[in-house]
């Protein structure tokens, strides 16, 4: 029983397999990532990064406010 020297071990041979398999199965999921994930965060980022820039500038214009000395009432004179 002379075994073929270009033949793989039955147990290389699946695990050639299962090596192949986990490979297009993880570029089946970076096409999903990219496809689907990405452009979503990208969305939502922007939206976000929209509502802390206008927080943002109520926060500056907050401490300018608080900067600033407190207005005086006018006085009455007699």
């Amino acid at each position: 029983m002379s075994q073929n020297p270009n033949s793989k071990p039955a147990w290389e041979q699946k695990l050639s397999e299962a090596a192949a398999r986990i490979e297009q199965e993880l570029r089946a999921l970076v096409d999903t990532i990219d496809s689907e994930v990405v452009p979503e965060v990208r969305k939502h980022s922007t939206a976000a990064l929209r509502t802390l820039s206008a927080k943002l500038g109520k926060l500056a214009d907050h401490w300018k406010e608080a900067r600033q000395p407190p207005k005086q009432a006018p006085r009455d004179e007699p």
